[in-house]
């Protein structure tokens, strides 16, 4: 809901070149209980102020020299990402009223003003550009929200996805390689168990960091499911690359945790897929991830494997060379 203090807070730009009309509706404002409003003569700083300030509206005298209203819109249209001009034109010419529309002002007012028609468009305007940003921020965080795992603020599983496709792509225009990391705990189910859900969802929490810690920043790391974790690595450049990632993998989740007044350890069975050997699109690539991920846990656990390199454990390949 928008409320009235919303509204005098918002900031305001006046802009017209004759400074005394431009004082005159700036004190009209002010007097009204506005607290943030601005004016400028030169119509060239438009642009550049409104990058910085981004103004809730901007009051736009349509015929000034140099540069008129409809060349500073053109302009704005130009930067604004969401396409939302918040421009209220000001004009003392009836023909310019719907060219200004066109051009993209959402409304107008007229010279000489009538005080309480300008303050009650001012205010509705406002009101409705606030509306719009409540509704964009409320649809970016529930895009972000519907892409992000809400315990450990990793990536989901839909996300992750549109990762590794976006990676794949990468890879397969430079003719390079990029690798699936998958991952879950062992022991998990029993301090589960033994300590309670909410001790298991510290741990899951803990363990996020860590993965966090062990990657690149144009890595995605994601959890997939109660104790199970994926890392799409961008690109890879070889074999030993995949295992210097995947043994400090193994190394940082076995390390001890401190959940309330307790130590416990766990350790991760991890398995890796690398593009294109090990598959040329998403599922295959999960699919030998799986696997080799069910290697590891076959050969003992606490331990990973690369898909397609047999039961050799992948930490001694990357030592002996």
């Amino acid at each position: 809901m928008i409320s009235d203090a919303d509204i005098l807070k918002a900031k305001i730009l006046i802009v017209d070149d004759q400074a005394l009309g431009a004082r005159a509706l700036a004190e009209m404002l002010v007097e009204a209980g506005y607290t943030q409003v601005s004016g400028i003569t030169d119509p060239f700083q438009v642009c550049p102020l409104h990058r910085a300030n981004q103004y809730k509206l901007i009051l736009l005298d349509l015929q000034m020299p140099g540069m008129n209203g409809f060349d500073v819109m053109k302009e704005l249209n130009a930067i604004e990402a969401d396409d939302y001009v918040p421009v209220l034109a000001i004009t003392s010419e009836p023909a310019f009223k719907v060219h200004a529309l066109r051009a993209g002002a959402k409304d107008f007012i007229s010279k000489p003003f009538d005080v309480e028609e300008v303050l009650m468009r001012i205010r509705n305007m406002l009101e409705i550009r606030l509306l719009h940003d409540d509704v964009r921020n409320a649809a970016t965080t529930l895009e972000i929200l519907a892409q992000q795992d809400p315990l450990t603020g990793l990536a989901n599983r839909r996300l992750l996805t549109k990762r590794i496709s976006a990676s794949m792509a990468n890879a397969r225009r430079n003719r390079s390689a990029m690798a699936l990391v998958y991952l879950d705990l062992d022991g998990f189910k029993q301090i589960n168990d033994n300590l309670g859900h909410a001790a298991g969802d510290d741990l899951l929490t803990q363990v996020a960091r860590r993965l966090e810690s062990v990657v690149r920043e144009e890595d995605t790391v994601a959890r997939v499911g109660g104790d199970e974790f994926m890392i799409a690595l961008w690109h890879v450049a070889n074999a030993n690359d995949v295992a210097v990632v995947a043994s400090k993998v193994v190394e940082v989740i076995s390390e001890c945790y401190r959940i309330g007044e307790r130590d416990v350890t766990v350790t991760a069975s991890v398995g890796v897929g690398v593009y294109p050997t090990d598959g040329e699109d998403s599922d295959a690539l999960v699919d030998s991830a799986d696997k080799a991920l069910y290697a590891a846990k076959r050969a003992g656990k606490n331990a990973f494997r690369i898909s397609g390199q047999g039961e050799t454990p992948l930490h001694a390949r990357a030592t002996s060379t």
